[in-house]
């Protein structure tokens, strides 16, 4: 008997026989950076997914929980992958509180079916990340992808109050409540975000909800150069515009944005202007509060010295919001190799792209930039050939770390052919929380089971 095939019938006593995959053709369908599971296992409940945990620990196998798979590639390679916890047989709505504007739901929810579950009762999550279509709850708080709301309901540490988690012990662990106001203990469940899968499996997610909007707003103002753009957006936030959304679109974006509307036969929204940089604003209220913005922004980009200034209409402004929405999941495949990197900085932000910039010209390397809310850069090489892009990748990433750290923010890779993350991997630089990293992962999981290596640093 093979050793995967002994792994699955042992499992099989664990979990069930059905709930247990080990088919070659099955397996490749759970690769991560090319590598697959030994087996994967399909949980229905967290009692399940404890008796899995505590298997691995007791023989010592690599273990990493997937929801609807479409953010996986975020990270670095795992070192080891023995068994895939498929979370997407947990999909029950715990509790919801209409009221209370309280909700708690299992891992494996998709984000659409709890769409329209929550637009019933006149709600919503402002969790409007990337693959919006098939992503669930946990894998969208696991990956730390960021939601296009940012700029008016902020990250997910701003609505999640609570969750429930298996450790590397296989205990199930309960964090924050169901409650808004709830004051007890530490809020364990903000290091969930972002950990993908390196401090425990995710089984129930508390959220709190929000009111859905009267009415939506979409603007663009078109710039001929970056510098003009920044400084409007600039203009925006120091006037306090009470915006869902600001994003700066260099024309390396435009044109792909156009590109894909063009291809999909549909119509590219007006005054997205192939080779400008443009600014594109949201927002939302009361009809009157929409019509009073919509005329703020006017005289905002006028003022700036846009080439031009459009106020969107609802079918245009839900076209370019959704792509704006899904950057990650179409940058990613913009070229046959690409390099996604975010970028976290709190100040100075024309200096820091103007430098990104130059490393990427210095490089001779085509590059693509879009400023997200809250000073959040998705920064993207493009070539034509993996192999060519890792030299290439590897510089960036060193420059954009180091960027960061000297701008009090941080650097990840979101998406990178695998010699290039190889590559990454085998950059030193020192990280300014790497020890408190490794000490936080040391507590939630003792023993090393959750995909060891996922983060920068053998995390």
């Amino acid at each position: 008997m093979s050793e995967t095939a002994n792994l699955a019938v042992r499992l099989t006593g664990t979990i069930g026989k059905h709930k247990v995959v080990s088919a070659p053709e099955e397996l490749v369908t759970y690769e991560v950076e090319g590598l697959p599971p030994a087996v994967i296992v399909q949980p229905a409940t967290a009692a399940e997914v404890v008796e899995v945990v505590k298997f691995a620990v007791a023989e010592k196998l690599a273990v990493l929980p997937l929801g609807s798979r479409s953010k996986c590639e975020i990270g670095m390679a795992p070192a080891r992958y023995d068994i895939a916890v498929d979370m997407t047989g947990l999909h029950e709505i715990a509790h919801y509180d209409a009221g209370d504007l309280t909700l708690s739901i299992d891992a494996g929810m998709p984000l659409r079916e709890l769409e329209t579950f929550l637009r019933q009762h006149g709600q919503f999550l402002p969790l409007a990340v990337p693959c919006f279509e098939s992503t669930t709850a946990g894998g969208a708080i696991a990956s730390g992808i960021d939601s296009a709301l940012r700029q008016q309901y902020g990250t997910a540490r701003d609505f999640v109050i609570g969750a429930e988690f298996v450790d590397g012990l296989g205990q199930l662990c309960k964090t924050g409540g169901r409650v808004v106001k709830n004051v007890t203990g530490y809020d364990l469940q903000k290091l969930l975000i972002g950990s993908l899968g390196t401090l425990g499996v995710i089984t129930r997610v508390n959220f709190r909800t929000f009111p859905l909007p009267a009415m939506y707003g979409g603007h663009v103002a078109t710039f001929g150069k970056g510098t003009a753009a920044l400084e409007y957006r600039e203009m925006l936030e120091k006037a306090g515009m009470p915006l869902t959304n600001l994003e700066v679109i260099s024309p390396e974006v435009v044109k792909m944005i156009r590109a894909i509307l063009q291809q999909a036969q549909e119509n590219v929204p007006p005054g997205l202007e192939a080779g400008s940089w443009c600014v594109y604003s949201a927002f939302e209220g009361t009809e009157r509060v929409v019509k009073r913005v919509s005329g703020e922004l006017e005289k905002f980009a006028r003022g700036a010295g846009a080439q031009n200034c459009q106020v969107l209409e609802t079918s245009a402004d839900e076209v370019l919001g959704g792509m704006l929405r899904e950057a990650f999941e179409w940058l990613r495949w913009a070229a046959p190799a690409t390099l996604v990197l975010r970028l976290a900085v709190c100040a100075k932000l024309g200096e820091a792209i103007d430098e990104l910039q130059r490393a990427a010209e210095k490089l001779a390397v085509r590059s693509a930039l879009l400023l997200r809310s809250a000073g959040i850069i998705y920064f993207t090489l493009l070539s034509d050939n993996e192999m060519e892009m890792v030299a290439p990748a590897k510089e960036i990433y060193s420059t954009a770390t180091i960027l960061a750290n000297s701008h009090g923010g941080h650097a990840a890779v979101l998406h990178a052919p695998i010699e290039a993350k190889r590559r990454i991997t085998e950059t030193r630089l020192e990280r300014r929380d790497a020890s408190l990293q490794q000490r936080v992962k040391k507590v939630f999981d003792p023993e090393g089971i959750f995909v060891p290596g996922r983060v920068a640093g053998g995390i």
